[in-house]
């Protein structure tokens, strides 16, 4: 089993930056990918950044080159940094953690609202 908390959103301006921390606990060693997602009112969850184990990244047509997802190993932690944030990026953001045997597991989300 593999626990996930987010934590870091909140409200923030057009043009802002928020970070997104995903701890993440339990069997750690079976993670082979760890992502992002997100899901606004009305619409289905989407992916938006992830990270494998060797580093590899990919993100959103959406997101580029204003949002960096990273990772913190000794801390078993990963971040999601946004910036220029747009109202269109309001969402609940979820961490999610897929294993090598193709299990998935999610965090409670946290909001992210972009509004001024």
């Amino acid at each position: 089993q593999v626990q996930l908390v987010e934590s870091g959103g909140g409200l923030v301006q057009p043009g802002g930056s928020l970070r997104l921390s995903c701890v993440v606990s339990g069997s750690t060693f079976s993670i082979n990918r760890m992502g992002w997602y997100r899901q606004a009112p009305g619409k289905q969850r989407e992916s938006v950044a992830s990270i494998t184990t060797s580093g590899s990244t990919n993100y959103a047509d959406s997101v580029k080159a204003r949002f960096t997802i990273s990772r913190d190993n000794a801390k078993n932690t990963v971040y999601l940094q946004m910036n220029s944030l747009k109202p269109e990026d309001t969402a609940v953001y979820y961490c999610n953690a897929r294993t090598y045997y193709f299990n998935e597991f999610w965090g409670q989300g946290t909001q992210v609202t972009v509004s001024s």
